[in-house]
């Protein structure tokens, strides 16, 4: 072989290598047509805050792009996109990624209709385009969906009829058509949840039962006994189940040297499966106990739905006579707890500027927790030790074991307290009463312990105070003394204004009365530039007001609440 073709023939070999498992995806004229129709999407979407921006029409390999999911064969599995503000329209193009199982557009702005070309993806198993501005009918094409579990198209402007082919589908779990104009009369939909709430001219023509909110029925899984006698291809919507044994094995029969963490449901293991994914897995405990069983359906069933890129996926589940076990992704890089203090190079691993990026990933979290998820979801234990980083250091809020789910025709939950001391709110410390205004307290206490580097639980620790962070920097902010609040590892490598604004907004979320303090939506917009002049003044005004009347201490609330307070303590990569 001749020096020139042995290097044409060398080069090829690279070329191939560097196409990868994306190789089957080509055209033989070298183009990738998953390629051709993510760029498509791309151009009939608005996006503001640019979080398309690596997607490459040149490229041959679109698995490194943003918010694409890639199966182990290289073909695009999953496209999730939701809250990031996105306009436009949904390009028929989106047909021809054929091996799609999961489309997550929920809680953007896009408009237009819904393609038809998308029957064509018949290995889909959830659609999501809740909360957008859509119109027209829903295509017939839904019904080609075979492989189809969770179909929500809720709160958008869809006209017509309910599609009569949704009734091939048998694999349906939860279907989700309210608040639209939908028309016609109902088909027989084999879905264990259907929702048509809000449709005014179906609602006319059916009972008043079959108009209302249909509740999920409680879970009944096959018992896993241990022998594995069930069939593996058990799903609960997009999460697999997997086998005790296979989780076992995993985590070197539940190793102490294992745990990544523990809280008030059980012990959260490093696990590695057969294909070698490492994964977290989390061994509930007691669940036959008061709220044991009610919390591993909480997490499977509701909290499965909640979709965003700041909060912690739920993978899969296990479910024997013994046991109930939650699968989680890893995160590398643990928790902000866990991470406040390392060091890499003498330079702390979270600077500033990672900091503030935690801060905006973990409002934008609890924003959607808040006000896009439905139903909506208080998570109750807000803190650095909940907050997980993946592999660049992007924050996902995590543990939902304390999460409660309200209608959205309530305003709070009432319930035995359970959290962190330091970072529960007074008014649940006093009343049991939690809202989302308890999340947006134990928020304000995250930034703190941004700000400071300590765990408002260890705060004090050694010495007479007790829990009592927050009494501690409302001094130090009154007497002008920012320096002394900010963790002393970042030396003066920060912004002091952005230091005294983030400070401020702590301060404002933090307000003892919960009436005072901003939904997080309202703390996101001043986290980002938007109206923290305003609400400062506001809260200024409301605290000047009540140091007229008295003058209480956070600390007071901690030691005149007579309700058993669980102080939980989750640390370590999750």
């Amino acid at each position: 072989m001749g020096i020139e073709k042995f290097l044409f023939w060398k080069v090829g070999l690279m070329v191939l290598a560097l196409i990868g498992s994306s190789y089957s995806t080509l055209s033989p004229t070298g183009v990738n047509f998953e390629v051709v129709a993510l760029i498509a999407i791309k151009s009939d979407l608005n996006d503001p805050y640019n979080v398309l921006e690596n997607w490459d029409a040149n490229s041959v390999d679109p698995c490194s792009w943003r918010m694409i999911t890639c199966s182990p064969d290289g073909y695009v599995s999953a496209l999730g996109l939701p809250s990031l503000s996105l306009s436009g329209t949904i390009s028929p193009g989106i047909g021809n990624l054929t091996n799609l199982q999961s489309i997550l557009l929920q809680n953007n702005e896009i408009s237009g209709f819904i393609p038809t070309s998308i029957g064509r993806l018949e290995k889909l198993e959830t659609l999501d385009l809740s909360n957008n501005q859509l119109t027209d009918e829903i295509p017939e094409s839904v019904g080609d969906l075979k492989d189809l579990n969770y179909l929500r198209l809720n709160n958008n402007s869809l006209t017509g009829p309910i599609p009569g082919s949704l009734s091939k589908l048998e694999g349906l779990t939860l279907v989700d058509l309210s608040y639209n104009n939908l028309s016609g009369s109902l088909p027989k939909v084999s879905a264990r949840t259907l929702k048509i709430v809000g449709n005014p001219l179906i609602c006319e023509q059916a009972s008043q039962n079959n108009c209302s909110v249909v509740y999920p029925e409680p879970l009944f899984f096959p018992p896993d006994n241990g022998k594995d006698q069930y069939d593996p291809e058990v799903r609960l919507g997009h999460l697999r189940r997997y086998t005790f044994k296979e989780l076992r094995a995993s985590t070197d029969h539940f190793n102490l040297k294992n745990i990544l963490g523990k809280g008030g449901f059980g012990i959260v293991y490093k696990g590695r499966l057969s294909n070698g994914t490492v994964v977290a897995v989390k061994r509930l405990k007691d669940y036959n106990a008061v709220g044991g069983e009610i919390q591993f359906q909480t997490e499977v069933e509701l909290i499965s739905l909640a979709v965003h890129r700041n909060l912690l996926r739920l993978w899969g589940f296990c479910s024997t006579e013994n046991e109930r076990l939650l699968i989680y992704p890893y995160m590398p890089n643990g928790s902000v707890a866990s991470r406040l203090k390392d060091h890499v190079n003498g330079r702390p691993v979270l600077d500033w500027s990672r900091r503030k990026r935690i801060a905006l990933g973990t409002a934008r979290g609890l924003v959607y927790l808040h006000e896009q998820c439905d139903p909506k979801i208080i998570h109750r234990d807000v803190k650095a030790a909940n907050i997980l980083l993946d592999e660049d250091f992007e924050a996902v809020v995590g543990d939902f074991g304390l999460a409660k789910l309200l209608d959205h025709r309530d305003s709070h939950v009432t319930t035995a307290v359970r959290g962190t001391v330091g970072h529960i709110a007074p008014e649940y410390l006093s009343t049991g009463r939690s809202s989302e205004k308890t999340d947006v307290f134990g928020f304000g206490i995250l930034l703190l312990e941004l700000i400071t580097g300590q765990k408002a639980v260890d705060f004090g620790r050694g010495t007479n105070q007790k829990a009592v962070m927050l009494d501690w920097v409302k001094k130090l902010h009154e007497d002008g003394k920012l320096n002394l609040l900010l963790d002393r590892e970042l030396k003066n490598e920060y912004d002091r204004m952005e230091l005294e604004e983030m400070v401020r907004v702590a301060l404002v979320s933090t307000h003892f009365n919960p009436c005072h303090r901003p939904k997080m939506s309202e703390v996101l917009r001043m986290l980002e530039g938007d109206g923290l002049t305003e609400k400062w003044e506001q809260s200024q005004s409301m605290e000047t007001t009540r140091h007229e009347k008295h003058s209480k201490r956070y600390s007071d609330f901690v030691e005149e609440s007579s309700l058993v307070v669980e102080a939980i303590e989750l640390s370590g990569p999750r």
